[in-house]
């Protein structure tokens, strides 16, 4: 059953049409990616869909039952709130209606209420209570929980958490809106692997639909069963995800080509009949061409020429100075940052032609390993050598190698300055800057385009080893397909910081695993990398879920229990508070620790479940609480003993 209809949307920017004519369905449970070049119009379309811009023709039509979830891409606009208080956001309209409900209490509370006044107070807390005000701060504690984040991590302000965390922060919005279906604008952007395989099992396990907009193609392959394309001003829909949607593609193109072939074959040899009869000039041979010229107007009424493909960057990495099979050697390398160490006895040795990539956590310092690497940071101990006639040549992924304040065409030429105009047009035009693109200031370029302006720099560089640092960001996935074609066929070495996993099981022959104590030699790609670290995972999980318990409130009770048998009832209710409370309080461990546990990560029903119980616990151990407090006052009064 379909929950999302678009039918025939069309939208225009001034008098350019962005797309048209765009129609589908989203049924329940449907895992859809939609891709296409960068500019294409998909962010756009989401847009479209959620009403935040006018579209010129078309509708879109949303089924009853239908809540719509927005993930952007750079969502959080406050990042002075705690995590905490970013979640509960969504709560908006409730905590509004509390407050209303508050200051009713106080009125109703200074003096004698009126009926109208008592009739309101029931209104809004039937309502308040209805629509869950009792349990939604309980309720965006629990989420938090159940996504990693600890209580007092969740009072963190949002500006220091990572990329990843801040993804989770976003998905806990979403869960708590009670959204089915989900718009998902490139979630795994800033994501390092961990954070990125965390968010393939939340999807894989979330039970509404959604449609992601990726140039990810190892995550679409894992989380995408349809795949919607735009291109051309038109939207495509193919079953499977990315690999067999451009499986599909490529052999549909060929069939039209074939066939558009075909035809224009069989009108020329029709066309060749029609000349022959013409030199027979006899009347019947008249009626004959009349009949063929016919059956052309019907062949060329079906004739459709197949779509012509996005143009894509041609370009190449050449190598000019031969080496040594020695290129680069980094050996007992370490580094720290404030007084806390960043990692420590680094060992790499990087050989003639391999393909080596480094792996590791945000924040585990590769990009400083790396500026290590290119002697542009002293590290704290060890050394790092290259062979003889070594040229390396550094991708920084912040592109600072840039001036804002040049145009494209001088950025290449101040570079290059023995190029003449036409090489360095030339250049350009194979990375996509045409015409008057050349002339634009670097500062005013998008990410993706400065992606291009820094690779070209790189190519033209003739460097025999490459050092690139997360290369893929920014560039759609046409642009992605033609650097791993390039790096494929680059007869240099290369080391690549990346978590683009489908990158890495194309081209890499080795990785390394970069932590504190150093970084780990796998062979393979990223497939061969999982074998190794699988274990490893599945043994931490399993420590996780079973967090030692802390039992000192027992045996406290205990200590208490023996020493004060004896004394009046009032030290019983001190003593069967102070148990009730022990448990209380172990039992919320155990309900946190639950939550906690990755497996239950993307199971938000369980996740709610566990949140209720949470709430009553915690209401619970506070009237404990006071009942504790207020039996040892009373017994400290009459008994001048501090309990």
């Amino acid at each position: 059953m379909a929950i999302f209809n678009a039918k025939d949307i069309t939208l225009y920017f001034g008098a350019e049409m962005l797309f048209g004519g765009v129609t589908f369905e989203v049924e329940k449970g449907d895992r859809i990616g939609l891709v296409g070049v960068n500019g294409c119009g998909k962010t756009t379309l989401f847009k479209a869909i959620r009403g935040e811009v006018e579209y010129d023709g078309g509708e879109f039509v949303k089924s009853k039952d239908a809540v719509l979830g927005y993930m952007e891409q750079h969502v959080i606009r406050d990042s002075s709130v705690s995590v905490y208080d970013e979640v509960l956001s969504v709560f908006a309209p409730l905590m509004k209606l509390e407050s209303e409900l508050d200051e009713l209490n106080a009125e109703i509370g200074s003096g004698s209420p009126t009926p109208e006044q008592l009739e309101k107070q029931m209104i809004l807390r039937e309502r308040f209570e209805s629509e869950g005000g009792l349990t939604y701060r309980t309720r965006a504690m629990s989420s938090l929980l159940g996504l990693g984040f600890s209580l007092e991590e969740q009072e963190k302000p949002v500006s220091v958490l990572s990329g990843g965390e801040k993804a989770k922060v976003q998905l806990a919005k979403l869960l708590l809106s009670g959204a089915n279906l989900l718009l998902l604008d490139e979630p795994t952007n800033h994501l390092d692997i961990a954070a990125s395989t965390w968010l393939e099992k939340f999807l894989l396990d979330y039970r509404g639909a959604y449609i992601i907009i990726s140039h990810d193609r190892y995550f679409l392959d894992t989380v995408t069963t349809r795949t919607f394309e735009l291109e051309n001003k038109r939207l495509t829909a193919y079953k499977g995800g990315y690999s067999a949607y451009r499986k599909k593609k490529e052999e549909d193109l060929e069939i039209a080509w074939r066939h558009y072939e075909n035809q224009l074959e069989e009108i020329n040899r029709i066309k060749g009949i029609i000349e022959q009869q013409k030199r027979f000039n006899q009347e019947r041979n008249y009626i004959t061409i009349a009949s063929k010229e016919k059956q052309i107007e019907r062949l060329e009424a079906d004739l459709v020429k197949p779509q012509v493909l996005p143009k894509k960057l041609r370009f190449s990495f050449h190598c000019t100075d031969p080496v040594t099979d020695e290129i680069m050697t980094a050996k007992n390398v370490s580094m720290s940052f404030d007084g806390e160490k960043l990692f420590g006895g680094v060992d790499i040795e990087v050989r003639k032609g391999e393909r080596v990539f480094l792996l590791g956590a945000n924040g585990s310092g590769k990009t400083t390993l790396f500026r290590i690497l290119m002697k542009e940071l002293a590290p704290e101990t060890g050394n790092v050598t290259y062979g003889p006639a070594v040229r390396a040549g550094y991708y920084d992924q912040l592109m600072t190698g840039l001036t804002d304040s040049k145009t494209v065409m001088d950025e290449i030429w101040d570079a290059y300055p023995k190029m003449s105009q036409t090489q360095v047009r030339t250049a350009l035009g194979s990375f996509l800057f045409s015409g008057e693109d050349v002339f634009k200031k670097v500062g005013v370029l998008s990410g993706g385009e400065k992606a291009r302006v820094a690779l070209l720099k790189l190519m033209l560089s003739g460097c025999n080893f490459l050092l690139l640092d997360e290369p893929t960001n920014h560039l759609d996935i046409n642009s992605r397909e033609a650097l791993e074609d390039a790096l494929a066929n680059y007869g240099g070495t290369v080391f690549i910081i990346s978590h683009d996993r489908y990158l890495i099981n194309k081209i890499s022959t080795r990785l390394y695993k970069l932590s504190p104590g150093g970084a780990q030699s796998i062979n393979g790609g990223y497939d061969d990398y999982l074998a190794t670290s699988e274990g490893a995972a599945v043994l931490t999980a399993a420590k996780a879920e079973k967090p030692a318990a802390d039992s000192s409130n027992k045996l406290d009770y205990k200590r208490r229990k023996e020493l004060q048998s004896d004394i009046r009832k009032l030290t019983t209710r001190v003593s069967r508070a102070e148990a009730r409370i022990a448990e209380l309080e172990a039992q919320i461990a155990e309900v946190t620790a639950q939550m906690q546990s990755p497996e239950l990560s993307a199971d938000y029903e369980k996740i709610t479940a566990l949140g209720l119980q949470l709430g009553e616990l915690q209401s619970e151990l506070d009237a404990q609480t006071d009942e504790w407090a207020e039996a040892s006052e009373r017994l400290e009064e009459i008994s001048g003993e501090d309990v």
